[in-house]
């Protein structure tokens, strides 16, 4: 069983960046599938990106591809969500959800996700 913990959000200027962390409390992510949700509010969850610490495999919602980048650190203890040209629409509670035994058509989906943090703000001013 793993603890997720995000960090890093915050209010930043369109077209500026954050980058967003999701630790791991308590253990590693290895063998984990982990990914990064958003809830905008009176909307629902959005899949934005995920990392299968299996393979380095990776997949991005279309809404943030080549904009928002993916990535862990080699101990596999953290995942980063780099933030790039910062839109208004990206504002919402960012969170980070780890699940084990992902294949990579099921990354996006939330159902296959079973340890999720607290979220963490990120506000895009115009």
């Amino acid at each position: 069983q793993v603890q997720v913990v995000e960090s890093g959000g915050g209010l930043v200027q369109a077209g500026g960046s954050l980058r967003l962390s999701c630790t791991a409390s308590g253990g590693t992510f290895r063998g984990y599938s982990v990914a990064w949700f958003r809830q905008a509010p009176g909307k629902e969850h959005e899949f934005v990106a995920a990392f299968r610490l299996t393979g380095d495999n990776t997949r991005y919602s279309d809404s943030v591809k080549g904009r928002f980048t993916i990535s862990r650190d080699n101990a596999k203890t953290t995942v980063y969500l780099q933030m790039n040209s910062l839109e208004t629409e990206d504002t919402a509670v960012y969170y980070c959800a780890a699940g084990r035994g992902l294949i990579l058509s099921s990354m996006a989906l939330r159902s296959q996700y079973t340890y999720w943090g607290k979220g963490t703000q990120v506000t895009v001013s115009s």
